[in-house]
């Protein structure tokens, strides 16, 4: 089991990210820190294999917590999970040794992905290394999965409407998931419905007195 410690300086977010990882098979999350001073604790005392470092951190840059990190624990792996664009961020977090740099918002899917690739390069390291060609498999790329959206989506527009039922705390319709995005509501209920079909959103029913149930949506964390 490899365990994971979650930083993420907001609490809701760690929870979501939380309850990415728990459903990975193989991942375990044994705690989750708001900021840089409380990673450091949590590290010293929970000693995880992984750490999903957010960057925007309360007292401390993610990249400088990183040196920190590995001073208390050297061994410790590093995955990013930030809205950080910029390219120092990026350059920063690979001359630090990063496994991965995921940016926010995301799904489940994509997470999944690259904790999977870390399991799969963590257990190809063999015991002895006997020639180039176990150092290679170490090394060899995954191959790139290719997320194709069915016919009439865009990546940009489900990036908000991911964003926007991320953020609402309960659920929302199709009729307020539009106005938040900027569409029609047909065509939410379109990205909703795919959300769904990816498990990364889950649908439920509201009865009224009459009529047909309205369905409601709500991320899966």
């Amino acid at each position: 089991m490899i365990t994971v410690l979650v930083v993420d300086d907001d609490f809701m977010v760690a929870r979501i990210h939380r309850g990415f990882v728990d459903r990975v098979d193989g991942f375990e999350v044994v705690g989750t820190a708001n900021s840089g001073d409380q990673a450091v604790a949590a590290l010293t005392e929970l000693r995880p294999d992984l750490v999903l470092l957010d960057l925007y951190l309360p007292d401390v840059f993610g990249i400088e917590l990183i040196g920190r990190m590995r001073a208390v624990q050297p061994d410790v792996d590093i995955l990013v999970i930030t809205a950080a664009r910029e390219a120092d961020a990026v350059r920063g977090a690979v001359r630090q040794g990063v496994v991965n740099y995921l940016l926010k918002p995301f799904g489940f899917e994509d997470l999944r992905v690259r904790l999977q690739e870390y399991a799969r390069r963590r257990a190809s390291v063999p015991d002895e290394v006997t020639s180039q060609a176990d150092v290679d498999r170490v090394l060899a790329p995954a191959r790139p999965t290719v997320n194709r959206l069915p016919k009439g989506l865009s990546q940009e527009t489900t990036d908000l409407v991911t964003a926007a039922l991320r953020t609402t705390p309960d659920n929302l319709s199709a009729a307020e998931c539009a106005e938040k995005v900027g569409i029609s509501r047909v065509s939410a209920r379109r990205y909703l419905e795919f959300l769904c079909t990816q498990g990364q959103a889950q649908v439920t029913l509201r009865y009224g007195t009459t009529g047909r149930p309205e369905r409601r949506y709500h991320w899966r964390s």
